[in-house]
């Protein structure tokens, strides 16, 4: 990593509200990333990448997310697609993908969506063809590379694979527009008769899942609880910044300055307890993972369960803090914080759009029964 990241944060917080106002393809932004190294943190070394700890990429991800979570998501989720070759791949792909990610520095995305089975894997001499859609392919514009799933049509299984994002066949929709998180790029991914050869699978239809490559969606729900976390520590420190610059105290404070408001300081400090309580549980969390990667194929069942319950606690306090640090931001700033030229909204719409991506009721639902009666929670697309 060659980055100084207070830099890079200084120059993505004086672009934010306007790139969220605008939307779309941020690839000015995309190409400062890159060349701060930012995309080789989870590369080995002997790929030429710089081999950093999960706890150390996480946290960047966090970092990123205080002044722009979407840019913290495209980063985190080309990550994901990395560990997913790592565990997945074998020797020779992670040679052959990771070698060239680090020459050309390219960017990865994904069409991985588990709950959308649009996509098939036909059958097709000595390999496959990839025919349908998936929708929320996040950071696949400007990809160079994504891994995907698709349901393969005689066994109705899934497979993982590679492809070239510029494959023939391969069209990336313009159908993005949500209320937040509007520069991810998690457009539709369209796919005409792609091949998909024995040497680009990741995964084979008959092949049964291990502990260690269930890890996968346990570092995709990490990448959730550090946005959630990062969106409200950048909210606090708006909160913060405007409050010492510009805050007024409300007329029936009976005080001078606006930090001297009691209610003003209950509310800094119900959000600094929650964020500190998130931060402990996020870092717990992504230490806990990154032992379990360590481990390679000798996890078993019952670390990867703590794993997943560690991710699960951090991930619902994570998720209510940035909701909560997001709505008091606007308490904090009250009628002249709403001026659209300050953008205080996008970290509620950010935090909002992405807090919906799985019910929290159903991580409650793991925890309650882990708690209650000490039921692992089940291996499955979401824990």
């Amino acid at each position: 990593m060659t980055t100084d990241l207070k830099a890079l944060l200084a120059t993505l917080r004086a672009t934010a509200v306007e790139r969220d106002r605008t939307g779309g393809h941020a690839a000015a932004e995309k190409e400062l990333i890159r060349a701060h190294g930012l995309l080789g943190l989870s590369i080995p070394r002997h790929y030429g990448g710089d081999g950093l700890p999960w706890p150390v990429i996480y946290n960047c991800v966090r970092e990123i997310a205080t002044v722009d979570s979407a840019l913290a998501h495209v980063l985190a989720f080309h990550h994901l697609q990395i560990v997913t070759v790592l565990i997945y791949g074998s020797d020779a792909q992670k040679e052959r993908w990771l070698v060239d990610t680090m020459a050309r520095r390219c960017w990865w995305g994904n069409a991985m969506n588990p709950l959308d089975l649009r996509l098939t894997a036909e059958d097709r001499g000595d390999g496959l063809v990839l025919n349908g859609q998936k929708g929320f392919c996040s950071g696949t514009r400007g990809s160079s590379y994504m891994t995907l799933s698709a349901v393969h049509v005689s066994s109705r299984r899934t497979v993982l694979g590679v492809v070239p994002t510029g494959h023939h066949g391969i069209s990336i929709l313009d159908d993005w527009d949500p209320i937040g998180q509007r520069q991810t790029d998690s457009n539709s991914v369209s796919f005409a008769n792609v091949p998909l050869s024995g040497g680009n699978l990741l995964r084979r239809h008959d092949e049964e899942q291990t502990f260690y490559q269930s890890l996968r969606t346990c570092f995709a729900q990490l990448v959730l609880v550090n946005l959630y976390l990062g969106i409200a520590m950048g909210a606090f420190e708006e909160a913060r910044r405007y409050l010492l610059e510009q805050g007024r105290p409300w007329i029936h404070a009976g005080v001078a300055r606006a930090t001297d408001d009691p209610y003003m300081i209950h509310r800094f400090a119900e959000m600094h307890v929650q964020i500190s309580a998130a931060t402990v549980l996020a870092d717990r969390a992504a230490a806990m993972i990154e032992e379990a990667f360590l481990l390679g194929r000798d996890l078993g069942g019952q670390q990867r369960a703590a794993v997943a319950i560690a991710i699960a606690q951090a991930k619902v306090v994570c998720h209510r803090a940035g909701l909560h640090a997001a709505q008091e931001l606007l308490e904090v700033a009250g009628a002249r914080g709403a001026k659209a030229e300050l953008g205080f909204d996008r970290f509620w719409r950010n935090v909002r759009t992405h807090t919906l991506h799985d019910p929290l009721d159903y991580k409650l639902s793991v925890l309650g029964k882990w708690a209650l009666t000490g039921e692992s929670p089940p291996v499955s697309l979401y824990n």
